[in-house]
């Protein structure tokens, strides 16, 4: 445990942070798996409508400093490979 006052301040920030971090991942990541199931069953409708929606959510996690813009665009094109191979 830190003893300085500013060292206990910054551990509270990071917790903070932390947590953040954690449910922007998890938001993006169930759009994601939503988006695969959606593609799993064939229904084109309804994975277009989630696609938006993942790519909404990984560039908001991007934007935020989540996860990286290469690796960002990286998901959405794995998703898009995805969504075209129902067409």
């Amino acid at each position: 445990m830190p003893n300085i006052k500013s060292a206990i301040k910054r551990v509270d920030i990071i917790e903070k942070k932390t947590l953040r971090n954690n449910m922007i991942k998890s938001e993006y990541k169930t759009a994601i798996k939503k988006f695969e199931a959606a593609v799993l069953e064939g229904n084109k409708e309804n994975a277009e409508n989630l696609f938006k929606d993942a790519v909404k959510k990984i560039d908001g996690a991007c934007s935020k400093g989540v996860i990286k813009k290469n690796t960002a665009s990286r998901k959405k094109s794995s998703l898009a490979k995805k969504l075209n191979t129902l067409a």
